[in-house]
Protein backbone atom coordinates (compact mmCIF):
# COMPACT_ATOMS: atom_id res chain seq x y z
CA UNK A 1 0.00 0.00 0.00
CA UNK A 2 2.83 2.38 0.91
CA UNK A 3 4.56 1.63 -2.38
CA UNK A 4 1.30 2.34 -4.22
CA UNK A 5 0.84 5.67 -2.42
CA UNK A 6 4.45 6.63 -3.09
CA UNK A 7 4.04 5.79 -6.77
CA UNK A 8 0.77 7.76 -6.95
CA UNK A 9 2.34 10.82 -5.32
CA UNK A 10 5.36 10.65 -7.63
CA UNK A 11 3.08 10.35 -10.65
CA UNK A 12 1.01 13.35 -9.53
CA UNK A 13 4.18 15.41 -9.11
CA UNK A 14 5.22 14.57 -12.66
CA UNK A 15 1.82 15.70 -13.90
CA UNK A 16 1.84 18.99 -12.03
CA UNK A 17 5.49 20.00 -12.51
CA UNK A 18 5.10 21.09 -16.19
CA UNK A 19 2.14 23.27 -15.20
CA UNK A 20 4.17 25.08 -12.56
CA UNK A 21 7.10 25.41 -15.00
CA UNK A 22 4.82 26.88 -17.66
CA UNK A 23 3.45 29.39 -15.17
CA UNK A 24 7.01 30.51 -14.36
CA UNK A 25 8.06 30.88 -17.99
CA UNK A 26 6.76 34.41 -18.54
CA UNK A 27 8.98 36.51 -20.77
CA UNK A 28 7.16 39.62 -19.61
CA UNK A 29 7.98 38.84 -15.97
CA UNK A 30 11.56 37.97 -16.93
CA UNK A 31 12.09 41.35 -18.61
CA UNK A 32 10.39 43.28 -15.82
CA UNK A 33 12.39 41.44 -13.15
CA UNK A 34 15.72 42.31 -14.77
CA UNK A 35 14.52 45.84 -15.52
CA UNK A 36 15.73 46.02 -19.14
CA UNK A 37 14.29 45.18 -22.55
CA UNK A 38 17.23 44.20 -24.78
CA UNK A 39 16.50 44.94 -28.43
CA UNK A 40 18.38 43.33 -31.31
CA UNK A 41 18.93 45.71 -34.25
CA UNK A 42 21.01 46.36 -37.34
CA UNK A 43 21.90 49.67 -38.99
CA UNK A 44 18.72 50.26 -40.96
CA UNK A 45 17.65 53.86 -41.67
CA UNK A 46 14.85 54.92 -41.08
CA UNK A 47 13.97 52.10 -38.65
CA UNK A 48 17.13 51.76 -36.52
CA UNK A 49 20.29 53.82 -36.88
CA UNK A 50 22.72 55.86 -34.77
CA UNK A 51 22.44 59.64 -34.60
CA UNK A 52 25.36 62.06 -34.36
CA UNK A 53 25.66 61.27 -30.63
CA UNK A 54 25.80 57.52 -31.19
CA UNK A 55 22.28 56.97 -29.81
CA UNK A 56 19.98 54.49 -31.54
CA UNK A 57 17.04 56.31 -33.14
CA UNK A 58 14.53 55.58 -35.91
CA UNK A 59 10.90 54.55 -36.06
CA UNK A 60 11.52 51.07 -34.62
CA UNK A 61 14.02 52.33 -32.03
CA UNK A 62 11.67 55.06 -30.80
CA UNK A 63 8.73 52.65 -30.64
CA UNK A 64 10.90 50.18 -28.69
CA UNK A 65 11.78 52.92 -26.21
CA UNK A 66 8.09 53.76 -25.76
CA UNK A 67 7.17 50.08 -25.32
CA UNK A 68 9.90 49.59 -22.71
CA UNK A 69 8.63 52.65 -20.85
CA UNK A 70 5.10 51.19 -20.87
CA UNK A 71 6.53 48.05 -19.22
CA UNK A 72 8.35 50.11 -16.61
CA UNK A 73 11.81 49.01 -17.78
CA UNK A 74 14.87 50.51 -19.46
CA UNK A 75 15.80 49.74 -23.04
CA UNK A 76 19.16 48.54 -24.39
CA UNK A 77 20.05 48.15 -28.07
CA UNK A 78 22.48 45.49 -29.26
CA UNK A 79 23.67 45.34 -32.86
CA UNK A 80 23.34 41.78 -34.18
CA UNK A 81 24.16 39.82 -37.32
CA UNK A 82 20.81 39.34 -39.02
CA UNK A 83 21.47 35.69 -39.82
CA UNK A 84 21.87 34.96 -36.09
CA UNK A 85 18.72 36.69 -34.82
CA UNK A 86 16.93 33.52 -33.64
CA UNK A 87 20.09 32.21 -31.94
CA UNK A 88 20.48 35.53 -30.12
CA UNK A 89 16.86 35.37 -28.94
CA UNK A 90 17.06 31.78 -27.74
CA UNK A 91 20.33 32.43 -25.92
CA UNK A 92 18.65 35.41 -24.19
CA UNK A 93 21.38 37.73 -25.43
CA UNK A 94 18.45 39.83 -26.64
CA UNK A 95 14.75 39.82 -25.78
CA UNK A 96 13.32 41.02 -29.07
CA UNK A 97 14.19 41.53 -32.75
CA UNK A 98 12.79 44.94 -33.71
CA UNK A 99 14.34 45.97 -36.98
CA UNK A 100 11.97 46.16 -39.93
CA UNK A 101 11.63 42.37 -39.94
CA UNK A 102 9.54 40.84 -42.71
CA UNK A 103 6.80 38.51 -41.51
CA UNK A 104 7.26 35.33 -43.54
CA UNK A 105 6.67 31.63 -42.87
CA UNK A 106 10.26 31.03 -41.72
CA UNK A 107 10.25 33.92 -39.26
CA UNK A 108 6.82 33.09 -37.86
CA UNK A 109 7.80 29.45 -37.34
CA UNK A 110 10.95 30.40 -35.41
CA UNK A 111 9.65 33.32 -33.31
CA UNK A 112 6.59 34.57 -31.50
CA UNK A 113 5.68 37.51 -33.69
CA UNK A 114 3.65 40.65 -33.13
CA UNK A 115 0.91 41.88 -35.39
CA UNK A 116 2.06 43.64 -38.55
CA UNK A 117 2.74 47.35 -38.09
CA UNK A 118 4.23 48.57 -41.40
CA UNK A 119 3.81 47.72 -45.08
CA UNK A 120 6.95 47.25 -47.15
CA UNK A 121 8.39 45.69 -50.30
CA UNK A 122 11.73 44.42 -51.54
CA UNK A 123 13.00 46.82 -54.19
CA UNK A 124 15.85 46.66 -56.70
CA UNK A 125 18.55 49.34 -56.44
CA UNK A 126 20.53 50.20 -59.55
CA UNK A 127 22.95 52.92 -60.66
CA UNK A 128 20.76 55.71 -61.97
CA UNK A 129 22.54 55.75 -65.34
CA UNK A 130 21.81 52.02 -65.88
CA UNK A 131 18.21 51.84 -64.63
CA UNK A 132 16.63 52.41 -68.06
CA UNK A 133 18.16 49.16 -69.30
CA UNK A 134 16.32 47.06 -66.71
CA UNK A 135 12.57 47.57 -66.87
CA UNK A 136 11.61 44.21 -65.38
CA UNK A 137 12.99 41.42 -63.20
CA UNK A 138 13.46 39.29 -66.32
CA UNK A 139 15.84 41.91 -67.74
CA UNK A 140 18.08 41.52 -64.66
CA UNK A 141 19.03 37.86 -65.02
CA UNK A 142 22.68 38.65 -65.82
CA UNK A 143 23.19 40.97 -62.82
CA UNK A 144 25.01 40.19 -59.57
CA UNK A 145 22.95 41.37 -56.58
CA UNK A 146 24.24 42.46 -53.18
CA UNK A 147 21.85 41.38 -50.41
CA UNK A 148 21.82 41.27 -46.63
CA UNK A 149 22.49 37.70 -45.49
CA UNK A 150 19.33 36.05 -44.19
CA UNK A 151 17.09 38.87 -45.40
CA UNK A 152 13.86 38.94 -47.37
CA UNK A 153 15.87 40.54 -50.18
CA UNK A 154 18.18 37.53 -50.36
CA UNK A 155 15.14 35.22 -50.46
CA UNK A 156 13.64 37.16 -53.38
CA UNK A 157 16.83 37.04 -55.44
CA UNK A 158 17.30 33.33 -54.73
CA UNK A 159 13.68 32.68 -55.74
CA UNK A 160 14.45 34.29 -59.10
CA UNK A 161 17.49 32.04 -59.46
CA UNK A 162 19.84 35.01 -59.86
CA UNK A 163 23.39 35.36 -58.53
CA UNK A 164 23.78 37.20 -55.24
CA UNK A 165 26.53 38.27 -52.87
CA UNK A 166 25.48 38.15 -49.19
CA UNK A 167 26.77 41.01 -47.01
CA UNK A 168 26.27 41.88 -43.36
CA UNK A 169 23.72 44.69 -43.69
CA UNK A 170 21.49 46.39 -46.23
CA UNK A 171 23.71 49.46 -45.90
CA UNK A 172 26.63 47.29 -47.01
CA UNK A 173 24.57 46.18 -50.01
CA UNK A 174 24.22 49.80 -51.08
CA UNK A 175 27.97 50.31 -50.67
CA UNK A 176 28.59 47.34 -52.98
CA UNK A 177 26.53 48.92 -55.76
CA UNK A 178 27.96 52.38 -55.25
CA UNK A 179 31.49 50.98 -55.40
CA UNK A 180 30.71 48.94 -58.51
CA UNK A 181 31.53 45.58 -56.88
CA UNK A 182 27.91 44.48 -57.39
CA UNK A 183 25.58 45.41 -60.22
CA UNK A 184 22.47 45.86 -58.11
CA UNK A 185 21.08 45.43 -54.62
CA UNK A 186 17.76 44.33 -53.19
CA UNK A 187 16.77 46.14 -49.99
CA UNK A 188 13.63 47.24 -48.15
CA UNK A 189 11.57 49.91 -49.88
CA UNK A 190 11.35 51.96 -46.68
CA UNK A 191 15.12 52.02 -46.43
CA UNK A 192 15.46 52.91 -50.11
CA UNK A 193 13.15 55.90 -49.63
CA UNK A 194 15.51 57.27 -46.98
CA UNK A 195 18.87 56.22 -48.40
CA UNK A 196 18.98 56.52 -52.20
CA UNK A 197 18.23 59.17 -54.78
CA UNK A 198 18.42 62.94 -54.88
CA UNK A 199 19.33 64.56 -51.58
CA UNK A 200 20.86 61.41 -50.05
CA UNK A 201 24.38 60.01 -49.76
CA UNK A 202 23.57 57.75 -52.72
CA UNK A 203 22.31 60.29 -55.24
CA UNK A 204 23.81 58.14 -58.01
CA UNK A 205 21.55 55.18 -57.13
CA UNK A 206 17.83 54.70 -57.71
CA UNK A 207 15.21 52.20 -56.61
CA UNK A 208 13.42 50.64 -59.56
CA UNK A 209 10.99 47.70 -59.49
CA UNK A 210 9.48 46.07 -56.41
CA UNK A 211 9.81 42.28 -56.26
CA UNK A 212 7.03 41.68 -53.73
CA UNK A 213 4.84 43.22 -51.06
CA UNK A 214 5.23 42.39 -47.38
CA UNK A 215 4.64 43.48 -43.80
CA UNK A 216 6.93 44.18 -40.86
CA UNK A 217 6.53 42.56 -37.45
CA UNK A 218 8.49 42.25 -34.21
CA UNK A 219 9.91 38.91 -33.05
CA UNK A 220 10.23 37.41 -29.56
CA UNK A 221 11.23 33.99 -28.26
CA UNK A 222 8.79 31.26 -29.29
CA UNK A 223 5.88 31.20 -26.85
CA UNK A 224 6.72 34.62 -25.36
CA UNK A 225 3.86 36.55 -23.76
CA UNK A 226 5.64 39.78 -24.73
CA UNK A 227 4.15 39.49 -28.22
CA UNK A 228 0.61 39.96 -26.89
CA UNK A 229 1.77 42.78 -24.64
CA UNK A 230 3.23 44.51 -27.70
CA UNK A 231 0.05 43.98 -29.72
CA UNK A 232 -1.89 45.74 -26.98
CA UNK A 233 0.70 48.55 -26.94
CA UNK A 234 0.50 48.88 -30.74
CA UNK A 235 -3.28 49.25 -30.57
CA UNK A 236 -3.15 51.82 -27.77
CA UNK A 237 -0.36 53.85 -29.41
CA UNK A 238 -2.15 53.79 -32.76
CA UNK A 239 -5.42 54.99 -31.27
CA UNK A 240 -3.87 57.77 -29.17
CA UNK A 241 -1.75 59.03 -32.09
CA UNK A 242 1.68 58.16 -30.62
CA UNK A 243 2.53 55.68 -33.37
CA UNK A 244 1.68 58.13 -36.15
CA UNK A 245 3.57 60.94 -34.44
CA UNK A 246 6.73 58.83 -34.26
CA UNK A 247 6.20 57.62 -37.84
CA UNK A 248 5.95 61.22 -39.09
CA UNK A 249 9.33 61.97 -37.51
CA UNK A 250 10.93 59.43 -39.86
CA UNK A 251 8.64 59.80 -42.87
CA UNK A 252 7.06 56.34 -42.70
CA UNK A 253 3.50 57.30 -41.75
CA UNK A 254 2.08 56.21 -45.11
CA UNK A 255 3.32 52.67 -44.48
CA UNK A 256 1.56 52.19 -41.12
CA UNK A 257 -0.84 49.28 -40.74
CA UNK A 258 -4.19 50.29 -39.19
CA UNK A 259 -4.01 48.60 -35.78
CA UNK A 260 -7.68 49.24 -34.98
CA UNK A 261 -8.85 47.49 -38.14
CA UNK A 262 -6.31 44.69 -37.67
CA UNK A 263 -7.53 44.03 -34.11
CA UNK A 264 -11.16 44.09 -35.20
CA UNK A 265 -10.42 41.57 -37.96
CA UNK A 266 -8.64 39.27 -35.51
CA UNK A 267 -11.50 39.46 -33.01
CA UNK A 268 -14.07 38.74 -35.75
CA UNK A 269 -12.06 35.74 -36.94
CA UNK A 270 -11.88 34.37 -33.39
CA UNK A 271 -15.68 34.44 -32.92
Amino acid sequence: MKKFLAFTLAFMMLLTTPVFAAEEESDLAYVQDKGTLVVGVTEFDPMDYRDENGEWVGFDADMAKAFAESLGVDVEFIEIEWDNKVLELDAKTIDVVWNGMTLNDEVMAAMECSNAYCNNAQTVILPADAAADYASAEDMADLIFAVEAGSAGEAEVEALGYECTPVLTQADALLEVSAGTSDAAVIDLLMAAAMVGEGTNYADLINTINLNSEEYGVGFRKGSDLAQALNEFFLASYEDGTMEEIAETYGVQAALVDQTALTAEAEAAAE
